[in-house]
């Protein structure tokens, strides 16, 4: 299952002052490599699947090769670590594409039923879009067509023949699973692209996809269960025990949760994204007063208050800007003791990635923010000029107020 994780992932200051930290390492489990530069993580997750996996396998390999004894459990885990090799083909596929279409990759999690991968912008047009949800179940119908093709060279009946048949089989399901036309699968990326085609609107193709995806998740609660019980997956119904009956319906519900989750995820994504150019750093920033290091605090605020400004930037002898007073550090001075407290150290020392133009907005106003994490930021003018304060608490509030905006 591919996601596209475009999110806001601002960082924080350490709090001491200083130069502020770089983003951190984006993390989610165990780093297994970085393909195309592209870090790829195994969930916590990923564990409990694997032993589940293992378990299943091997009870049907001890119908089909009882000659193996418990060397089955080995055989079954050596399927689960190669199904989730194909996983990460099928997530590849969609890396590969997306830095084809020169849009970046966070990272690829390989998790509870199956992988994401997390790209951090949106296609240009609804083509790049169809093409970039498509590549990863053609992949696994290439794997698929693959072992198929391994399966007519070696003996059936024989642990090669077993785990390629097994491997074709999940591979197969893998990719019409994602096949299906609803959000965040990617037939529902699929689905979002003709219907931006179509329209000409990217967040009216959202909107389908989505609403088709939370009825698939519907679907799947009811159906799964439904069809296991009656038979219909090729079980007989007299073997069916009732741990088979709550496993599936336990299976159907996380499932059904995974797909209704994500709709809804693609949902605020989109409804986000459509109101990211009124972020604007000139509408958003505070007006500041430059004033020198040493300065008490209580008369840098009482010439704020006086100049109906809001925020604080020390300024050398020349009158060029070293640093901005952090408003948190402000709050916690008791107000007797702001007399004596001069400014210099409530301070962050300014570094040029704190300083953004007046005119960033959207989308590049965020990378901008996402590239130098710290609570406030120095907007200047074209000319150098001091404009003001930019702070991340205004930046989350406006985003707070777009998501909450009727459509």
């Amino acid at each position: 299952m591919n996601e596209s994780g475009e999110r806001d992932k601002r960082g924080e200051s350490d709090g001491s002052g200083g130069k502020p930290q770089r983003p951190r390492e984006p993390g989610g489990g165990l780093l297994m490599g970085r393909p195309f530069g592209v870090p790829v993580y195994v969930a916590p997750s990923w564990f409990l699947v694997a032993a589940l996996i293992t378990w299943v396998f091997g009870g049907q390999l001890d119908r089909v090769l009882p000659e193996l004894g418990n060397l089955r459990y080995l055989v079954s885990l050596f399927f689960a670590v190669a199904f989730y090799a194909s996983v990460l083909v099928h997530e590849l596929a969609h890396t590969v594409a997306a830095l084809r279409f020169k849009l970046p990759v966070r990272r690829i999690q390989l998790q509870f039923f199956g992988g994401v991968s997390e790209i951090e912008k949106e296609s240009e047009t609804p083509g790049r879009e169809f093409v970039l949800a498509f590549v990863g179940p053609l992949l696994s119908l290439v794997l698929g067509g693959v072992f198929y093709a391994g399966m007519r060279i070696v003996e059936p009946g024989t642990v090669p023949g077993v785990l390629l048949a097994g491997l074709m089989i999940s591979n197969l399901i893998v990719a019409a699973f994602n096949l299906l036309p609803g959000l965040p699968l990617d037939g529902g990326r699929m689905l979002r692209a003709v219907v931006w085609k179509i329209t000409g609107k990217p967040m009216s193709g959202t909107i389908a996809a989505a609403w088709v995806g939370r009825a698939l998740a519907v679907a799947v609660l009811i159906g799964l269960p439904l069809l296991t019980h009656t038979g219909a997956l090729g079980n007989s119904t007299e073997d069916i025990g009732g741990m088979e009956t709550v496993t599936d319906a336990l299976l159907a519900a996380i499932l059904a949760a995974i797909i209704w989750t994500g709709a809804g995820n693609s949902l605020r994504m989109a409804r986000l994204r459509e109101h990211l150019p009124d972020l604007r750093a000139r509408t958003l920033t505070r007006r500041a007063v430059p004033v020198e290091s040493a300065t008490p605090l209580s008369e840098a605020l009482r010439r704020a208050n006086a100049a109906g400004a809001r925020a604080l930037v020390v300024v050398d002898g020349q009158g060029e800007p070293t640093g901005v007073v952090r408003e948190a550090a402000i709050v916690g001075v008791p107000e007797h003791r702001r007399p004596w407290v001069a400014v210099s150290g409530l301070a962050q020392d300014l570094t040029e990635d704190m300083k953004i133009a007046a005119e960033l907005a959207g989308e590049a106003l965020l990378e901008r923010l996402r590239a130098a994490p710290a609570t406030e930021y120095l907007v200047v003018e074209e000319t150098g000029e001091i404009y003001g304060v930019l702070s991340t608490a205004d930046v989350e509030r406006a985003f707070v107020s777009a998501m909450a905006r009727p459509q």
